[in-house]
């Protein structure tokens, strides 16, 4: 019998003030088995970063060569492609010839900083490739406020980022490493 996903449902107030973006979001979040809480609140970041009404999350890790979360055009094309974790240079490559703006948020500390050291340069001339990493300690911070219910307030100005809960205010320090903010 095969494990089923686990719906995780939250509300996330977003305050965009770099962008003029104000928005309460009901989501709906699937966590794949496999997923850990880590990895499906960095997505859920990667949504408070690029939110819009046309942006929705993606079959992620429930199908190969999708996005995590994905943002179409008028006309149906790929205007965004967002993907979260350590993924192939390759898929980023593929992914980025097939959307406008490619954005990859990473995570996991030390991997990741191996990861960005092996690829950073193959992936330099990428004009369109947006690249973030979430320091461990934004991970964790991320990965503790992760429940089935959430009700969140996201607060994004000059680049910095605060999520709150019920619980208290968290600063989520973010690393840009190619690219423009969102």
């Amino acid at each position: 019998m095969a494990l089923k996903s686990t719906i995780c449902k939250a509300e996330l107030q977003l305050s965009d003030l770099d962008r003029h973006y104000y928005a309460t979001h009901n989501l709906t979040l699937a966590r794949h088995p496999s997923e850990t809480d880590e990895r499906m609140m960095v997505r859920l970041l990667a949504f408070a970063l690029h939110a819009s009404d046309t942006l929705a999350f993606g079959k992620g890790l429930s199908a190969e060569d999708e996005p995590d979360l994905i943002e179409r055009d008028p006309t149906g094309a790929i205007a965004r492609w967002i993907d979260v974790g350590l993924p192939d240079e390759r898929d980023v490559r593929r992914a980025s010839h097939k959307s406008g703006e490619m954005v990859l948020l990473t995570y996991g500390g030390r991997i990741a900083e191996m990861w960005w050291q092996q690829n950073g340069s193959k992936l330099a001339g990428l004009a369109n490739l947006t690249v973030i990493d979430v320091p461990a300690e934004s991970s964790a911070t991320l990965a503790s406020l992760a429940g089935r219910t959430m009700r969140l307030s996201c607060t994004i100005q000059d680049g910095s980022v605060w999520l709150a809960d019920d619980a208290g205010n968290h600063e989520l320090p973010l690393r840009l490493l190619q690219g423009r903010r969102a």
